[in-house]
Formats: C-alpha cells, sequence, structure tokens
C-alpha cells in the first residue's frame, strides 16, 4: 500500500479535485463538446450500462481500456458519467495513471492533472518506481476509489489491442486489492485508423463496457501475467466485434 508519506498528499489531491469537480468537469465537457466537437455513439447507453454493470455498487472498481491516443482517459471520465453524478459519488472521479513525461509538457497540464485526480508514472521506469505507483493504486482501491489504468502498458503503436507486449501491473493490483471490481471499456473514435497524440475534431466515439471476474490459481509473477492476459484478452475480443459490427455495416 501505499506509503505514509504519499496518503497525505493524495487525500489533499482528492479534496481539492472534488471540491472543484463542477468547475474541472465543465471545462472539460465544453472543450471536448465544443472546442473539439466531440461526440459519444449514444452516450445514455454507455452511462446507463457502466451505472448497471459497475457504478451502482460501492467498493473498488478499476476501469481497464484499451489505449490510442493521450486523452483516452478524459474522454472515458466524461462519457461515463455526468457532473451531478461524479460529485456525488466521489469513488466515481476515477483516478488516472498518465506519462510523467506527457503531463510535464506544459505547466497546465501538470495543474489539469493534480485537479483531475492523475498520478504520473515513469513508463519504463525502475522496478522502485513501478512498486510504487502500484502500492498507490492499491491505496487507492482499497479506500473505495476508481481507477483507470492501460493495461497494455501504453498506447498501441498498431492501432489494435497489443496483446503481445501486455504490462502485469494491472495484474498485481489486482492482487494486492483482490476485491476489486474490473470493469473493461473499449473506447475507438469512428475515424481512428491508428496510433495519434489527439482524436480528430470533430469525432465520434464507440465505447462497449464489460465487467469480467479475472481468476488466477498461480501466485507471484504468474499470477499476475495470469490476471493481465485475461482483461487484454477481453479487449481484444470487445475490439474483434467492434471490427466484425463495422463490416457487417458496409
Amino acid at each position: 500500500m501505499a506509503s505514509r508519506f504519499d496518503r497525505p498528499g493524495l487525500r489533499v489531491q482528492e479534496f481539492v479535485a472534488q471540491a472543484l469537480i463542477f468547475l474541472t468537469y465543465a471545462a472539460l465537457a465544453a472543450w471536448m463538446k465544443f472546442g473539439r466537437r466531440f461526440t459519444i455513439e449514444e452516450l445514455g447507453r454507455v452511462r446507463g450500462d457502466f451505472m448497471e454493470q459497475a457504478g451502482a455498487e460501492r467498493g473498488p472498481l478499476l476501469i481497464c481500456a484499451n489505449h490510442l491516443t493521450l486523452i483516452d482517459s478524459l474522454v472515458l471520465q466524461w462519457a461515463l458519467a455526468p457532473s451531478w453524478r461524479v460529485a456525488g459519488r466521489r469513488g466515481l472521479f476515477a483516478w488516472n495513471l498518465p506519462d510523467k513525461g506527457n503531463l510535464a509538457a506544459h505547466w497546465w497540464w501538470q495543474v489539469l492533472g493534480y485537479l483531475g485526480k492523475c498520478i504520473p508514472v515513469v513508463r519504463q521506469g525502475t522496478p522502485e518506481q513501478a512498486r510504487q505507483t502500484i502500492d498507490k493504486v492499491a491505496w487507492l482501491l482499497a479506500r473505495g476509489q476508481s481507477v483507470v489504468i492501460f493495461p497494455e502498458g501504453g498506447r498501441s503503436r498498431t492501432g489494435r489491442v497489443d496483446t503481445e507486449n501486455a504490462a502485469y501491473g494491472v495484474g498485481r493490483i489486482l492482487q494486492a486489492v483482490p476485491e476489486t471490481r474490473v470493469l473493461c471499456v473499449f473506447l475507438r473514435g469512428r475515424g481512428q485508423t491508428g496510433y495519434t497524440d489527439f482524436p480528430a475534431r470533430g469525432e465520434t466515439f464507440v465505447i462497449g463496457l464489460k465487467r469480467i471476474t479475472p481468476a488466477t490459481v498461480s501466485d507471484g509473477m504468474r499470477g499476475a501475467r495470469d490476471l493481465a492476459v485475461q482483461i487484454v484478452g477481453q479487449l481484444r475480443e470487445m475490439e474483434n466485434r467492434y471490427f466484425d459490427d463495422a463490416l457487417v455495416d458496409r
């Protein structure tokens, strides 16, 4: 779990972020809806599915999503729940794990990242840095929080769910907090053809959700790998269904 030195900082960050949620959420929604002209296909259905599959219950929630752009987590937060629901249930305002290098590019990104409940992580960092991140996430989950994580370990360079290079961190988190609920979320823009920093202006996003219960009889790294592979495999299955449906619609 998070060290006694990290916990006060995380508590303060949560308090500040929650206190300003209406402001930050409104700014986020306005930027995506009017600035970028993004839309979510069947938004009402997506939010209803989220509340039915995971949101109605209390307790730790790990939202596992595929990853193609820098702002996937922002689109997900906007799509899964409206501001009034997030304000009333702090556990639905998900923590995020952005790349520290990306977040440090501009000072205002760092401010928005703090208010957006981001924990910057060092991609390809040392084992100790990875352990510290996992400990923070496990502590937050144990307190009934929700966390968005990309189990592929980074943005896919192929434009498809990367099942070959999946990180084991998500499995280690589930080992640390086994009561965590797992919600797999597939997110893709209709016009998205591959890996990009940002979705195209005017993009329409398709979102699918599937709650799963990963399980393994193994311990240690083997067990963590088993859990991670099941989650990434579910995301790949959802992606295949998306492309199969796209072919049918042609």
